[in-house]
């Protein structure tokens, strides 16, 4: 259910719902921040968030995993699945300006400006075995567009290089990289401001693309939307950027317009190492953070990565299917296609006018999300979210020969490596069956049957007479 007046999305307090509904995992055992961290986040991906209390060489703790499941990402919320989009859209239909606050600044309550060294401030993580080094990833990057004035907020990874620099990758097409060719056009800095530890609401503001949030749009003022209250945000004090006012740590500092690095590799959200190239500096003029503050840490090949867009995109698609195809019901972003790149549509044929919109919803999703890569359609009986659910409909009810659709030479996402640079065949299976012949298709039903405790056991004894006779 969506929440009918504004909704407590602060970092603290996000933390405080999981940890109630014992979705928070403490350990409480010394880890390395080189690799170890990462490994423990990876060996537990899709289960609960992790907070590491006693990380070795820093006295903050860590914490990982904190979006790596559906489960998480609504407790966070305090919603479902259906909350969970209706917050979401509200980035898009319900945008609200931030407020500034002048008091009560947890962001800022520690200043360190002199002789910054990132390396032993912060427990940053080397993560995969083959990173180049160690790399801030959980940070929201916030700047605003020296041309239009509009605030973009954004993730993008900072590889540490010494000191208060770090190598920041900026791919092409993004905001953030528009907004710094804008500055470096005119000869200028731009002005960042990293963000870890924040407002959940701007977090996932922050993971939207540009398909659902175009350049003109205000990050800031989406988070609002999302939470359906103005985003209590501070002034930053190095430079003119506004932060969320309960952050934990705040990174203040600018791109050099003429500083580059080489960056990377880098495990991406694939699974695969980003290669190597060269990359802006990003340079911290001053690091804020709150008494005793968490550090967020994000593993480029894990669920949390990829849950962060798993709800903006259903509710994009859903919304656009919904429009012009009346037996649309529901979807699923799979977790197997990294909620991305798999979708499965729920459909209900009332009537046999229905018959063959199922079609017509497996282009109009592709058209809708350019990174999917393969549309399964299923019948109202099927539970889309469960995986065996879904296999089983294409088991039972696809003739590969009729029921798969080829969408030759498509566009898609450039980092699949077996495309070429983003083109492949798309793939529509049709695993539906004829309003006719629903009759036939209907499923065994048995009587709902549960036992109360005390009416079985799983203790090792004696079987029934029916049993062997080496049983009795």
């Amino acid at each position: 259910m969506a929440p009918s007046s504004g909704l407590d999305t602060s970092f603290r307090t996000a933390l405080g719902r999981l940890d109630r509904a014992r979705r928070l995992q403490k350990v409480t055992k010394p880890v390395s921040p080189e690799y170890e961290v990462a490994g423990l986040m990876k060996a537990y991906d899709g289960g609960n968030a992790l907070l590491f209390e006693s990380v070795d060489g820093y006295e903050w703790p860590v914490i990982g995993n904190l979006f790596g499941s559906p489960e998480n990402c609504q407790v966070c919320f305090d919603t479902d699945v259906e909350g969970l989009r209706h917050l979401m859209s509200g980035a898009i239909h319900r945008p609200l300006p931030p407020k500034q606050v002048d008091s009560e600044i947890a962001a800022q309550q520690v200043v360190h400006d002199e002789q910054i060294d990132l390396a032993s401030l912060l427990p940053v993580l080397t993560h995969s075995l083959s990173d180049a080094g160690r790399f801030i990833t959980a940070g929201v990057v916030l700047a605003r567009n020296p041309e239009t004035g509009v605030n973009n907020a954004s993730f993008h990874r900072l590889q540490l290089l010494g000191g208060n620099r770090t190598g920041i990758k900026l791919d092409y097409g993004r905001h953030l990289r528009s907004a710094f060719e804008s500055a470096q056009a005119k000869g200028t800095d731009l002005e960042l401001a990293v963000c870890l530890g924040t407002d959940i609401a701007l977090t996932f503001a922050a993971a939207f693309m540009g398909s659902q949030m175009p350049e003109s749009a205000d990050e800031i003022a989406a988070s609002g939307g999302i939470r359906n209250a103005p985003l209590e945000v501070a002034p930053c004090l190095t430079n003119s950027l506004f932060v969320p006012a309960q952050t934990e740590i705040v990174l203040e500092g600018r791109i050099s317009c003429t500083n580059t690095c080489d960056e990377g590799p880098f495990a991406e959200f694939l699974g695969y190492l980003s290669g190597e190239s060269e990359a802006p500096v990003f340079m911290v003029d001053a690091v804020t953070h709150r008494h005793e503050p968490i550090y967020h840490a994000i593993n480029g090949f894990g669920r949390e990565t990829i849950m962060l867009r798993k709800y903006v995109l259903e509710a994009s698609v859903l919304q656009a299917l919904k429009e012009s195809i009346p037996s649309v019901v529901d979807v699923e972003l799979t977790a197997g296609g990294l909620h991305r790149f798999h979708l499965v549509v729920q459909v209900a044929k009332r009537s046999p006018r229905d018959d063959g919109y199922e079609r017509n919803a497996i282009m109009a999703a592709i058209a809708c999300l350019k990174d999917l890569d393969q549309v399964v359609v299923v019948d109202d009986d099927i539970d889309i979210r469960d995986v065996n659910e879904v296999e089983y409909a294409i088991a039972t009810r696809v003739e590969a020969a009729r029921d798969i659709v080829l969408i030759p030479g498509a566009r898609g996402h450039e980092y699949i490596r077996v495309s070429r640079s983003g083109i492949r065949t798309k793939v529509g299976i049709d695993a539906t069956v004829p309003h006719s012949e629903r009759a036939l298709f209907r499923r065994a039903e048995f009587l709902p049957g549960e036992l109360c405790e005390d009416a079985w056991t799983t203790e090792p004894g004696p079987l029934s007479s029916t049993g062997s006779e080496e049983d009795r």
